[in-house]
C-alpha cells in the first residue's frame, strides 16, 4: 500500500463520518458548525475528518 493511498483510507468525508455516527449529514453540518462534532479540516476544499479523530471522539464519549 502506498503512502497516499494510506492517508486517503484514513480520511473520511461528511457522509462517511456521519454513517460511523450514525447521524444525518445535516446533523453532522449542524455538529460541525456549532463546534461538537470530532476535529475535522479543509483539505481541496472539502471538509474531511481522520479516522483517528473519529475513534477518540467515540471512546471520549464512553469515558464520561
Amino acid at each position: 500500500m502506498t503512502a497516499q493511498l494510506a492517508v486517503a483510507i484514513s480520511l473520511l468525508t461528511v457522509k462517511e463520518t456521519a454513517e460511523m455516527l450514525r447521524k444525518s449529514e445535516a446533523q453532522m453540518r449542524w455538529m460541525i458548525h456549532t463546534g461538537t462534532a470530532p476535529k475535522s479540516a479543509l483539505i481541496g476544499g472539502r471538509r474531511m475528518f481522520r479516522l483517528s479523530d473519529v475513534e477518540a471522539y467515540i471512546e471520549e464519549a464512553f469515558s464520561e
